[in-house]
């Protein structure tokens, strides 16, 4: 074939290659443009910071929350307390101004003796005495008889002189004791007025923190709402050592599902301690209100490694949140804001437990 003859040749060849070059190419990439890749199942790294920013603020402010409510809770005790002393106070103080009437009564009864006494013994210019018997008496008989009447009449006077002195001593106590009632009852009061106002800065700034809390669960996605709402792992039976702490932890893990709320006792709704002291009331025991009260006073101070369940065991220092321990460094309790009655691992800031029962 000549030079000539090749080039239309040449010509259909190249035509045709570059067909099927754009046919192949149209091939490939149209399903991209037609078809594009399904979107990330999971967001992007800096929406998941956020979200998790969101959570971590959300406990941030829960755990404030729980700080101020154990404060206005603790202030409220101490003020039933305060009342309580301001009460006893009053008591004492009545007790006192009634038996410092009593006594002043009978000093004046018997300072009248007293007298009666002196002015006998004086009569006639004359004093009482065996001397005086024995010189105006006709004989040893009258003597005799006389000294003995004078002996009564002395044993009277002594012991109207003695009932004297008590009455007035016991005037003289009465009246310091009332003195120390009225100086307690005019402390308490003041504390007691002190811990009203306090109370009331206090309810403020949780009512506040609170609203913040709930601003804050609003900001929180479906994922988070579940992470709060989650009660914890299923546990099992669990076995306390003695039946009051057996009671305890079942009418605690009963509860689980229920709602928490600010200053609740139960049994609809709680809060750390208000479940706590729900708990131990059912096994007919009477502990504090407040979780620093149930550190202090609850019971007997155990170390982490000899818990048992039925244990109260404490975080915060003084202490602001509690929860009934349960086995396997696991616990039941109330935790906060949006949280329901859970099964949860003991908190970073543990800070002891005490053994109820």
């Amino acid at each position: 074939m000549s030079d000539v003859q090749s080039q239309p040749v040449k010509r259909v060849i190249s035509s045709a290659l570059a067909a099927s070059a754009v046919v192949a190419v149209v091939t490939f990439q149209s399903p991209a443009t037609a078809s594009p890749n399904p979107a990330l199942q999971t967001p992007p790294a800096s929406q998941q910071q956020t979200q998790s920013e969101a959570l971590d603020k959300y406990y941030e402010l829960s755990e404030k929350a729980e700080k101020l409510n154990e404060r206005h809770l603790q202030a409220q005790s101490d003020l039933e307390k305060k009342q309580g002393e301001l009460g006893d106070a009053k008591k004492r103080l009545n007790n006192a101004k009634q038996a410092k009437q009593r006594a002043s009564a009978n000093e004046e009864r018997y300072r009248k003796d007293v007298d009666r006494f002196a002015g006998a013994s004086f009569a006639s210019g004359s004093q009482m005495n065996k001397m005086s018997a024995l010189l105006t008496g006709d004989s040893a008989q009258d003597f005799l008889e006389r000294s003995s009447a004078l002996d009564v009449l002395a044993e009277d006077r002594n012991r109207a002189l003695t009932k004297l002195r008590g009455a007035v001593n016991s005037a003289a106590a009465a009246e310091q004791k009332a003195q120390q009632a009225r100086n307690q009852a005019a402390k308490a009061k003041n504390a007691a007025a002190k811990l009203e106002s306090d109370i009331a800065a206090r309810k403020e700034a949780l009512d506040e923190k609170i609203a913040e809390v709930r601003e804050a669960s609003g900001m929180l996605n479906e994922s988070e709402q579940a992470t709060l709402e989650d009660t914890g792992p299923d546990v099992g039976p669990v076995t306390a050592p003695g039946p009051a702490a057996q009671t305890a932890v079942d009418t605690a893990m009963a509860q689980i599902g229920k709602p928490y709320s600010w200053g609740a006792t139960g049994p609809e709704s709680f809060d750390c301690s208000g479940l706590t002291s729900y708990a131990y009331d059912a096994a007919g025991i009477s502990i504090p209100r407040t979780a620093r009260d149930q550190q202090a006073s609850g019971g007997t101070p155990v170390s982490r490694d000899q818990l048992k369940p039925g244990d109260l065991v404490f975080s915060g220092s003084p202490a602001y949140h509690v929860g009934i321990y349960i086995g396997d460094d696991q616990m039941v309790h109330a935790p906060t804001e949006g949280e329901p009655v859970k099964v949860g691992p003991l908190q970073d800031e543990y800070s002891g437990a005490v053994r109820v029962a």
